[in-house]
């Protein structure tokens, strides 16, 4: 297949740029690939699901880790980071009129981050008194996804962030997760639906197209993922049970999935560069649960691996033709896993 395969229109008008009053409120299109789509709440979530499920999902918090300050010739920069390291350092994307260069400093508030080379597309930065998470709790702003144009705002501290998340890490929220509140949570516990947690820090390639036309010459960046063992034995219990494997937002299955990669569930720990495309034989999850993805990126690739492609991208006119809300914060989808 082809990357232009994964391409689909979609009016602006249908990105949304804010979230639901209530976590809840959202809408939820069920495809199954037998009985094809319908239209429903997320309120009506729990009705698809049945007592020894296991919904997985990504625990990972979102940083604050948009930061905005000068270089020391006084040019504005924006920096965006990705991933913190030991020893105060971290990596970084910044952005400016001109790439600063070895050597240089930057400054954010009153303190000064010191640019120490690049790693591909990013500069490892470093900090000299303190550290980045005492930087981005004075200094840092959500960092929203670039197609929501407008500032962040305080509401966005809350919002773009799950309920459960409890692991700092990501620069961009696991979205399936956003719809979730405590008392939808409980009404899961109540049915007999049990919960597992692992992490995937979410990198800011996740919003990049690919830029190939061959899917095969495609690099996926690399973002850390855990899936601790107690994860592994409750798949296991629940297969025992009958139960199925739901996992909440693709970063839940690309982190099942890479810690299946040896042909069974293992812990795991450490980066994942896995890329699901159609063809993937998935080995953990039986149904997802995720939002609406952006045209010709990997997310969209992965769920037409999931639940087929012809399937998703008729989900996906549907959805356009019927007004859904597109995006971070806009509806989900539940999908079964199309069986071969």
């Amino acid at each position: 297949m082809q990357t232009t395969d994964f391409s689909y229109e979609l009016p602006e008008e249908l990105i949304a740029q804010y979230p639901a009053k209530n976590r809840t409120d959202s809408r939820l299109l069920v495809l199954d690939p037998r009985d094809g789509v319908r239209d429903a709440l997320f309120a009506d979530f729990p009705g698809l699901l049945r007592e020894g499920d296991l919904l997985v999902f990504n625990d990972t918090r979102v940083m604050a880790a948009r930061l905005f300050g000068r270089k020391e010739t006084g040019g504005r920069v924006e920096i965006l980071l990705e991933r913190l390291l030991p020893d105060n350092r971290a990596l970084a994307q910044v952005r400016a009129s001109k790439a600063p260069r070895a050597g240089s400093r930057l400054k954010v508030g009153d303190r000064w981050l010191r640019v120490e080379g690049r790693e591909g597309d990013m500069f490892l930065l470093s900090l000299a008194e303190g550290d980045f998470t005492s930087l981005m709790e004075a200094h840092g702003h959500m960092p929203l996804p670039p197609y929501i144009r407008r500032e962040d705002d305080s509401f966005d501290e809350s919002r773009y962030q799950t309920v459960y998340a409890r692991r700092e890490g990501s620069v961009a929220a696991p979205t399936a997760g956003l719809h979730f509140d405590q008392p939808l949570l409980e009404r899961l516990a109540d049915k007999g639906v049990d919960t597992a947690h692992v992490t995937l820090h979410v990198g800011a390639g996740t919003f990049q197209p690919v830029r190939v036309e061959k899917l095969e010459e495609h690099r996926m960046h690399a973002e850390w993922v855990e899936v601790p063992e107690k994860v592994c034995r409750q798949v296991e219990q629940t297969r025992q049970r009958g139960g199925r494997v739901i996992a909440v937002g693709t970063t839940s299955v690309r982190s099942l999935e890479t810690a299946a990669a040896g042909g069974e569930l293992r812990p795991y720990s450490g980066d994942t560069r896995l890329f699901i495309t159609p063809g993937y034989n998935f080995k953990v999850v039986d149904a997802l649960l995720t939002n609406f993805h952006l045209p010709e990126s990997t997310l969209l690739m992965l769920v037409c691996a999931f639940a087929g492609y012809e399937p998703v991208m008729a989900a996906y006119r549907h959805a356009v033709e019927q007004r859904y809300r597109f995006f971070s914060y806009g509806d989900a989808m539940f999908l079964t896993r199309r069986q071969y």
